[in-house]
């Protein structure tokens, strides 16, 4: 679950902050783009932007809607360090093939956990406001409107270490989804005695 805010947004927009960080929860790591440039990186938020909000209005049933968001987080998110950096330590002493298995249980849990809440949101809208250069990655700032609700601040972190821009994690308000869910995923392998495997079919079975 989501870090604390300094001020309580309200239920809708806290649901909503959460919703959105699904679409791009990727780590925070010590490593530099490549020749990414910030026009790349804005273009890359600007075709989120826009798919989410086509999901949120299409009108489709939630099992589409989810669908569609579970094809956009393997189009647009770097997956497999996704989840090795939501994994955390257990992600060094994992095969390979438990990874993928992980990277892929973990983005069909992404999808079920937020693509599930879109309609919720139905009238809302991602726009982006501009972007920053900051060395390891390109800051990509966006502004999320709601129906009934102020607009709030969203920083999509972006880089292109696997080949293509991609986004390497998203802060809401100051909160970053990558954080978080670690939190949430090691709640898991906890519960499932530090079992990675277990823990794969546990996030199988969720949402």
């Amino acid at each position: 679950m989501l870090m604390p805010m300094p001020h309580d947004p309200g239920p809708t927009r806290r649901l909503a902050l959460t919703t959105l960080a699904a679409v791009a929860a990727l780590p925070v790591l010590p490593r530099p783009a490549l020749a990414l440039t910030t026009g790349e990186a804005t273009t890359l938020v600007t075709s989120v932007a826009a798919e989410i909000t086509r999901i949120i209005n299409s009108g489709q049933s939630e099992s589409a809607m989810i669908n569609d968001f579970e094809r956009m987080m393997g189009r647009y998110g770097d997956m497999p360090t996704i989840s090795q950096s939501v994994l955390g330590p257990a992600a060094r002493s994992a095969s390979a093939g438990q990874l993928a298995a992980f990277a892929t249980a973990f983005q069909f849990y992404m999808a079920r956990k937020y693509g599930r809440r879109f309609r919720e949101f139905i009238g809302g809208s991602v726009n982006v406001a501009g972007a920053q250069d900051t060395g390891r990655y390109v800051e990509v700032v966006s502004s999320v409107v709601l129906r009934g609700s102020g607009p709030f601040e969203v920083r999509f972190r972006v880089w292109d270490r696997s080949g293509r821009a991609l986004f390497i994690d998203l802060l809401i308000e100051g909160v970053s989804l990558v954080i978080s869910e670690r939190s949430e995923i090691g709640a898991i392998m906890d519960r499932n005695g530090g079992s990675i495997d277990a823990t794969i079919q546990t996030l199988r079975g969720m949402g």
